[in-house]
């Protein structure tokens, strides 16, 4: 169904406020997010009523003692939110988009269920809608009352495979308020048996390329290994898919930004995530910072993969 006039968002003006909203499943990070944004400069506040959430971020209609004209201002909302309701929170977004002194952005933060049970078990708490029932039925219920703001959000982590500093280096490069106007991009190297990141934009699969892993003196190596990185680029193969991957970057990256796309997450992977996927991401992220692109790297893999290869 096609937008009407009277839905579509207002464009936001050169003065507008920042404003991230930080949702998802209970359990997948959203004190962590919020701890990261408070960290980088962000005014944050968690599980405020949703009917007070436009005077809230609005500095024109705002009664609330929230200083700071124009701050950037992020907000935890979730199913423990006092009158959170799915379609209310989605009501209340479509509200906020019409406000031409603000620019929002909706942040979902996943992950999957037997991973969210796990953490509930060992840490003992007890899941919001799972008070006479097992969590993981809690976990469940829960994953359908926010199957839709999943698919609406301007932005989805998985949080699943993801340490506490990883998630925060996450949040730092896609939202840093330093060079807003900048595309961030955030390489990360995996392991296929482990699967693929799934805040991933583009996958690259560079398990074709020579496996040190079948060396001797190579096997207890990572690609962030001087003779790892000498074994792989002796690959005839090598010069000529770095130098395509690239030139392909260099076509991508200004049509991203100019499409108004802020972060980009390059997910670069072999079978272990020890030797050629983190050499290849340790070369793309060299390249970007050559080319003045802001760049962050993460390998996911590489301390989990000692029976992989």
């Amino acid at each position: 169904m096609s937008t009407t006039a009277s839905t579509q968002p207002a464009p936001p003006s050169e003065q507008s406020r920042r404003v991230l909203i930080v949702t998802g499943m209970s359990g997948a990070g959203k004190s962590t997010a919020l701890k990261s944004l408070e960290d980088i400069g962000y005014e944050t506040v968690d599980n405020i009523p949703l009917s007070l959430m436009v005077s809230l971020v609005s500095p024109m209609q705002s009664e609330l003692p929230f200083q700071g004209e124009g701050a950037p201002l992020a907000i935890g909302v979730d199913i423990r939110t006092r009158d959170f309701d799915a379609q209310s929170f989605i009501n209340y977004w479509d509200d906020l988009l019409h406000h031409t002194d603000i620019s929002v952005t909706v942040l979902f933060l996943d992950c999957d269920d037997e991973e969210l049970n796990r953490r509930y078990t060992e840490t003992r708490h007890r899941h919001p809608l799972a008070a006479d029932r097992p969590v993981i039925d809690g976990i469940r219920h829960e994953r359908e009352i926010v199957s839709d703001l999943r698919r609406r959000a301007d932005q989805v982590i998985d949080t699943t495979q993801l340490t506490p500093r990883e998630l925060n280096n996450l949040i730092t490069g896609h939202f840093s308020l330093e060079n807003r106007q900048r595309l961030s991009v955030f390489v990360t190297s995996f392991s296929y048996r482990r699967g693929i990141p799934r805040e991933a934009d583009l996958v690259f699969d560079v398990r074709f390329l020579r496996n040190p892993h079948y060396e001797t003196e190579l096997k207890e190596l990572t690609g962030l290994d001087v003779a790892v990185g000498a074994y792989i680029r002796e690959d005839n193969e090598f010069n000529e898919f770095i130098q395509n991957l690239t030139r392909l970057f260099e076509q991508l990256l200004p049509r991203y930004a100019a499409e108004g796309k802020s972060y980009l997450t390059i997910a670069i992977g072999c079978t272990g995530g020890k030797h050629r996927s983190v050499f290849v991401a340790e070369q793309l992220k060299l390249w970007l910072s050559e080319h003045h692109h802001k760049a962050q790297i993460n390998h996911r893999d590489l301390n989990k993969t000692k029976d992989l290869n």
